[in-house]
C-alpha cells in the first residue's frame, strides 16, 4: 500500500497539556481522507505538525514517501495547503497574488487563468483582495493551493465562509481534482454531512487522540451513516460537531 500521508505515534505537549496524543494516521495515495473532529479536537494542530509549523515531541511523519524531519522539507513543493485563515497581499488582485505564489514556488504563470476560472474568480479583474468577501478569499486560497497541481492537498476547513452553493461547488471541484489529477486530499472539517459526501476514508479525532480510521464503505456495511457512527463512537455526545 502506498500512502500520501503517514504519521506514527505523533505526540505534542504545550504548557503541560497534550494537544496530540500518540496519533497514527494513514492516508492512501489517491483517496480523499476526511479528518473529523469538534473545534479544538486537534485537527489544525495535526496539520501544522505535518508541516513542522508545530514541531512534534515524538513520532514520525512521512509525506508522499519522504520522511519529514527538522530542516529537511523538499517534499513541500509537491503539496498544496490551506491551514487556518489564508493570508494574502490585501492591496493586490487575485491574479497578482497567484503570480507571487508562482514566483515563490518556482513555477510559470500559464495555469493562473485556468485556475481562477475553476474557482469562479476570473471576473475579479484588478479588484484588491482586501475587498473580497470571506467566501471569495476562501476560493482564492483553494486556487493558490491547487495552482501548481500538487500531488497532495492538505485542507483545513476549506468550506469555512462559503454559502450553500459555494460549498456544493467546492465539493464538486475537489472530487474533480481527485478524479482527474489523482490528487490525494486530506480535508478536515467539523461538519459531518459534508465529509460524508466527499470522503473515501474518515479519521476521527477527539481531545488530541485518534479514535478511529474507517472507510465510508465500512460504515455503510454496519448499517450506519457517519453521524450515527460518530455519535456511537463518542458515546452519544455530538461534542461540537455539526451534522450539516
Amino acid at each position: 500500500m502506498t500512502y500520501a500521508v503517514e504519521t506514527r505515534h505523533l505526540s505534542k505537549t504545550i504548557d503541560g497539556s497534550p494537544i496530540l496524543n500518540d496519533i497514527t494516521m494513514s492516508v492512501k495515495q489517491g483517496e480523499i481522507y476526511g479528518f473529523l473532529g469538534a473545534n479544538g479536537a486537534g485537527k489544525t494542530s495535526l496539520m501544522k505538525t505535518l508541516y513542522h509549523i508545530i514541531t512534534p515531541d515524538a513520532g514520525t511523519i512521512t509525506l508522499l514517501g519522504e520522511r519529514v524531519e527538522k530542516g529537511n522539507y523538499p517534499v513541500f513543493s509537491r503539496i498544496g495547503s490551506i491551514i487556518e485563515s489564508p493570508v494574502f497581499y490585501q492591496h493586490l488582485s487575485a491574479r497578482e497574488n497567484l503570480e507571487l505564489h508562482c514566483g515563490y514556488m518556482g513555477a510559470g504563470h500559464e495555469r493562473i487563468g485556468e485556475t481562477l476560472a475553476m474557482l469562479d474568480l476570473s471576473d475579479t479583474g484588478g479588484k484588491a483582495v482586501g475587498k473580497f468577501s470571506l467566501g471569495m478569499k476562501q476560493r482564492l486560497a483553494l486556487a493558490r493551493a491547487f495552482l501548481t497541481r500538487p500531488e497532495l492537498l492538505i485542507l483545513d476547513e476549506p468550506i469555512n465562509g462559503l454559502d450553500p452553493q459555494g460549498i456544493l461547488e467546492v465539493r464538486e471541484l475537489l472530487r474533480q481534482i481527485n478524479r482527474e489529477y489523482h490528487t490525494s486530499i486530506l480535508i478536515s472539517s467539523h461538519i459531518l454531512d459534508e465529509l460524508s459526501k466527499i470522503a473515501d476514508t474518515i479519521g476521527i479525532i477527539d481531545h488530541g487522540s485518534m479514535l478511529a480510521e474507517i472507510s465510508m464503505a465500512e460504515i455503510a456495511k454496519k448499517g450506519m451513516n457517519l453521524e450515527t457512527y460518530y455519535l456511537e463512537l463518542l458515546g452519544g455526545s455530538k461534542n461540537g460537531v455539526k451534522p450539516h
